[in-house]
């Protein structure tokens, strides 16, 4: 099993398999830590390389890597930026990269906090179609942390919380997305809460 263990500790630390997690911004096991801040200190590497980084790790041929990358940058919309520097592009386009870095390996989980966060709504969309593409016909399973409703109505369940604690759930089964939004909608409205409180 990929998890050993995963549990909070009193100082909201997270443990997982075995390695001390202070905070995930999208990390796809048994590969690497993904995070933007790993971009910014990769300054004399192009965003190619960048993606190409877990590729290589995994000892995939050059060919399949160049294949791969491009496969990806076109679905999430870097392919042009592909040769720039991470100090020359935006927050959006590094947020794309490390997401392309993310699933680019077909990982098996994935979990993401945020991954919408710093994207505007089209690339936002790619993103999350992608990811319920891998989660339907890979089976991958993602993990996503959202205050956003839109990005939830992607996912199959969600848990509600507040104060810390899971006071509602409700899952997808065979009901379209905009049916599945208005529900997150309602729940919210129904527990005096809003888009904060989505997970």
């Amino acid at each position: 099993m990929l998890i050993e263990k995963i549990k909070k500790g009193l100082d909201s630390t997270y443990y997982l398999l075995g390695v001390v997690i202070a905070m995930i911004i999208f990390w796809a096991i048994p590969y690497t830590l993904l995070e933007i801040n790993i971009l910014k200190y990769q300054e004399t590497v192009k965003l190619f390389e960048n993606i190409a980084l877990i590729l290589t790790i995994n000892k995939v041929q050059e060919k399949e890597i160049d294949k791969k990358i491009l496969q990806i940058a076109e679905k999430l919309g870097i392919k042009d930026i592909l040769n720039k520097y991470p100090y020359q592009v935006s927050g959006g386009q590094k947020q794309r990269c490390a997401s392309a870095r993310a699933i680019v390996n077909s990982p098996k989980l994935i979990l993401a906090d945020e991954p919408t966060g710093s994207l505007d709504s089209k690339s936002a969309r790619q993103l999350l179609e992608i990811m319920e593409d891998m989660n339907q016909k890979m089976k991958a399973t993602i993990l996503m942390v959202t205050h956003d409703p839109l990005s939830a109505s992607y996912c199959s369940k969600i848990l509600f919380l507040k104060d810390g604690k899971i006071f509602n759930r409700i899952e997808k089964g065979e009901k379209e997305r905009k049916e599945f939004y208005n529900e997150i909608l309602d729940v919210l409205a129904l527990l005096g809460g809003d888009a904060r409180d989505v997970r």
